[in-house]
């Protein structure tokens, strides 16, 4: 079975393809001919050196790639320096759906545009932090709906696999007729404890 999401380049992944679309700001390094179309506001069949468009990922990646570079990626702006700060402030707090479907998908691709590591520090510092949150949505689904339409692609595939495990924990509790018992070993860590309090 092909996989139907894929956190690393996949020709099959409808989420890898949908992330990559994204229109990415970029300078051109030199002159390219015959691809005067990408520019809308220009007449001249060549794209010149300096020229500055907004193309999809898809087609930065192959641009930036290579000795001989073609042109120069910068980072979205969700990923730049004034959107990390809101995230740094509080990240749960954040409606992640709006700064972009594919938050952490795309992030994998513009964090290798990024030198000073600050893309790949923020992803891993949003993702720990609104874990928990997610989490707690997962135990507690009717808390407030409301807060499922703040998550991201990725945050809502976790949302629901955890939540189906709840359910399938809570139904295997309530229909095992299995009495849950503490292990051995608490029981005698229980009681080292008591001995040594008495000693005392």
């Amino acid at each position: 079975m092909l996989p139907s999401s894929s956190y690393q380049p996949n020709y099959f992944s409808i989420e890898d393809i949908l992330a990559t679309q994204e229109r990415t700001p970029c300078k051109f390094l030199q002159d390219v001919p015959r691809m005067g179309k990408l520019n809308p506001s220009a007449e001249e069949k060549d794209l010149k050196v300096g020229t500055e468009l907004e193309l999809p990922l898809w087609l930065v990646l192959d641009g930036a790639a290579g000795r001989q570079l073609i042109l120069a990626p910068e980072l979205p702006k969700i990923y730049r320096e004034a959107y990390r700060e809101i995230l740094k402030a509080d990240a749960t707090a954040i409606d992640l759906h709006k700064f972009n479907l594919y938050f952490y998908e795309l992030g994998s691709y513009i964090k290798h545009f990024d030198r000073r590591g600050d893309v790949h520090n923020i992803l891993l510092h949003t993702f720990t932090t609104r874990f928990r949150l997610i989490m707690d949505l997962a135990n507690n689904a009717d808390s407030d709906p409301t807060i499922q339409n703040k998550l991201d692609t990725l945050e809502r595939r976790l949302f629901k696999d955890g939540h189906n495990a709840r359910m399938k924990l809570n139904t295997w509790l309530l229909e095992s007729g299995i009495p849950l018992k503490a292990a051995s070993m608490v029981d005698n860590h229980r009681k080292r404890k008591r001995v040594n309090e008495e000693l005392v």
